[in-house]
């Protein structure tokens, strides 16, 4: 995404349109941290009759955390309802030591968007060096949540 040392909601938005093309039921997001918020922006922009297979949360957040770098993601109310009409399958894979987003986030996934809710234990906030956390270079649940989430795939 442009310029991750201070993210623009005004810049992020526009990118993963780009990036995503026309969005349909084969569409399947992947989002760490601000990146959640980012798709649950793209989902609320998108129209009635557009909608896309599903979307996998990594440490994601719908509030403000107090990071003024953040507060322009949130210049309008998070609308989850919207998101979820675009988008009816998710799973919100979180820490339970992660130092900036609470498990709270998850259960509120799981509870306003039927998401499927992944708990990793002492994984921080999965961002590695930069947050003086081991790296996190292998996720597998990720991999396997979207295989889970594609019905193409599922067993």
């Amino acid at each position: 995404m442009p310029e991750t040392e201070l993210p623009k909601l005004a810049k992020w938005l526009p990118k993963l349109q780009e990036v995503a093309g026309k969005p349909d039921r084969d569409l399947y997001l992947i989002g760490h941290s601000s990146g959640v918020i980012t798709i649950i922006r793209y989902l609320e922009s998108l129209s009635a009759d557009q909608k896309i297979g599903g979307a996998v949360f990594v440490a994601g957040f719908t509030n403000d955390l107090g990071y003024e770098e953040l507060k322009n993601f949130f210049e309008k109310p998070v609308d989850l309802a919207k998101a979820k009409k675009n988008c009816n399958k998710f799973v919100a894979i979180h820490s339970d030591n992660d130092p900036y987003v609470s498990l709270d986030f998850g259960d509120k996934f799981q509870k306003e968007l039927g998401a499927k809710l992944i708990i990793k234990h002492n994984m921080g906030h999965f961002s590695g060096p930069v947050d003086d956390e081991k790296s996190c270079k292998e996720l597998p649940e990720v991999a396997a949540s979207i295989l889970e989430l594609s019905s193409r795939f599922a067993k």
